[in-house]
């Protein structure tokens, strides 16, 4: 059956997913999870094929390291929430991309840039 399954259907359950496993997270950043799912998947919603197996991949990565993060039955069972991000995993991002981390950084730290720049 699930080979029957459409692409559209595929990632509409994998946007569903990610978002079921964001009501695990902390109060305080699940709106910036659910803004940032939202916003990627509409992004690219016309994309290239050879993007959308690449973005599809990716965020199926995402929600199963989100789903070990967070344990059976919530945080409390899981690891600690967070992964570190080598260097040359960094490298290998588009300016566009570390672009977006930076923005994504800002504001689950809840800093402004010129805090930032003050402290480096």
């Amino acid at each position: 059956m699930a080979a029957s399954r459409t692409h559209v259907q595929r990632v509409r359950i994998l946007y569903k997913t990610i978002l079921r496993l964001h009501r695990g997270l902390p109060i305080e950043i699940q709106p910036l999870g659910n803004d940032y799912a939202r916003d990627e998947f509409r992004r690219h919603k016309k994309c290239l094929e050879s993007e959308a197996i690449i973005f599809l991949h990716e965020w199926t990565n995402y929600a199963i390291s989100l789903a070990k993060q967070l344990g059976l039955k919530g945080p409390h069972t899981g690891k600690p929430l967070g992964k570190h991000f080598k260097e040359e995993d960094l490298e290998k991002l588009r300016d566009e991309q570390v672009c977006q981390l930076y923005e994504l950084m800002i504001a689950a730290t809840g800093k402004t840039k010129d805090n930032i720049k003050e402290k480096t």
